[in-house]
């Protein structure tokens, strides 16, 4: 079987073809995932909330303080295969 993150990496590239564009909510789940599970916890300068892209790109990231890298790319791996349907 495939080790995490040669499933997390498919995933990744399949996020990009996925039948249809998800919605906000789940752009921002994955965003989120995908930062916890190749970087770890949250880091940086929090944005100014003007800036509501990136400071919801921010909170968003932010909430998975303390999440394993690798709890972080199962659920990213999930969430993409739920989107492909």
């Amino acid at each position: 079987m495939a080790d995490l993150k040669e499933l997390f990496g498919k995933a990744v590239q399949e996020s990009t073809q996925l039948p249809e564009r998800p919605g906000m909510m789940d752009l921002m789940y994955l965003y989120a995932h995908f930062k916890q599970g190749t970087e770890g916890d949250c880091t940086g300068e929090e944005p100014d909330p003007s800036d509501m892209v990136a400071y919801t790109k921010y909170e968003a990231w932010k909430n998975l303080a303390g999440t394993a890298k690798e709890a972080a790319m199962q659920k990213y791996i999930d969430k993409v295969n739920e989107l492909k349907g």
